[in-house]
């Protein structure tokens, strides 16, 4: 990786989302963008009273953009129609209990964005059901009224509902209808499935993937975590499908109905929490996969993709423990146990 300023990463991550955010914009309507705005002003305002309190010099951690990346990546991660207090709740744990109750920058054991995530799906389980279909399966996705109505005041107007506004998620989809003993055929048979995972958010997956590739060209994340993730994918899921294809899901399926591209270029690649060794990065990235699969066949959740960066934040000293290359010129004397 480059040697590059704190605020110079955080432009170029915030610029390689554009691509995801505009084809949220187009596929999902105006929702997001309310988000990532409300995301962005309850983190300036955590992290600048969080800063005051610390006497921490303000400005200098405000303007670093860390704040504001960790809040666009959780708007990114809730659904766009969430009421207000979503996103209130989660920068307060974002940026006061994850980031700076640790120290700030730098010192932050845990992702500050997933546990802000991992917070309001278990605080607001219904809220964070209300997902929209694509506004080309679909002619109820609201309008900027609309959307502004059911964010600030948590009511739809009257020419709306929640039964044409709200839907399963592909990944949830999936996970009623196999504990309904149905099978995979069945499930994708519903017009929400697409020609490589879901429909609409195999987009919105294309999306992140150029934005990553972006960020791999300029050299602000290596390639160590994001193949890890996308490889220990394939070779995972791919072995389940040949062998029952109805009961299995597809490695397409896996990467492109769910979030995982996305936290293989934007999530896991954290320098802060993640790990810091190259062979502990594609540890961290095949544990990731592991949990993150496992959440999504036996856990409670229809993702898991930010309750497995958790349990692999907390693997981190670990890893690059035992990951740490030996320093040039290390020899240990068999028999005698003497280093020089």
């Amino acid at each position: 990786m480059k040697s590059l300023s704190v605020q110079s990463i955080m432009l170029q991550v915030l610029f390689a989302l554009i691509p995801a955010i505009g084809v949220h914009v187009i596929l999902f309507g105006w929702g997001i963008l309310v988000q990532i705005l409300l995301a962005m002003t309850f983190a300036l305002i955590f992290e600048g009273l969080a800063l005051w309190l610390r006497q921490r010099p303000i400005q200098v951690f405000l303007s670093d953009g860390s704040a504001i990346l960790a809040a666009t990546l959780f708007a990114l991660s809730i659904p766009p129609l969430s009421p207000w207090w979503v996103a209130f709740t989660g920068m307060f744990f974002a940026i006061i209990v994850a980031k700076q109750l640790y120290g700030g920058i730098g010192h932050n054991v845990f992702n500050p964005a997933m546990v802000g995530f991992a917070v309001v799906i278990v605080a607001f389980p219904e809220a964070l059901t209300h997902w929209l279909s694509p506004g080309y399966l679909s002619n109820a996705v609201p309008n900027f009224q609309a959307t502004w109505e059911t964010i600030f005041m948590g009511q739809l107007p009257a020419s709306h509902s929640w039964d044409t506004l709200s839907q399963a998620t592909p990944l949830d989809a999936i996970r009623t209808g196999l504990a309904n003993n149905q099978t995979l055929s069945e499930i994708q048979s519903n017009a929400m499935f697409g020609f490589m995972g879901s429909a609409g958010w195999e987009w919105v997956v294309l999306a992140y993937l150029i934005g990553g590739l972006y960020l791999l060209w300029r050299k602000v994340i290596s390639w160590h975590v994001p193949m890890a993730i996308l490889a220990t994918t394939v070779v995972l899921s791919s072995a389940g499908w040949v062998i029952d294809p109805d009961l299995f899901r597809s490695p397409s399926q896996q990467l492109f109905a769910g979030s995982l591209v996305m936290c293989a270029f934007f999530i896991a690649t954290d320098p802060v929490s993640g790990a810091s060794t190259p062979n502990g990065k594609i540890i961290f990235g095949m544990g990731t996969v592991v949990l993150t699969l496992a959440i999504r066949a036996w856990g409670g959740f229809p993702d898991g993709v930010a309750f497995a960066i958790l349990l692999m934040n907390m693997t981190v000293p670990l890893i690059d423990h035992f990951t740490k290359p030996k320093a040039f010129g290390y020899q240990q004397s068999v028999g005698r146990g003497e280093e020089r």
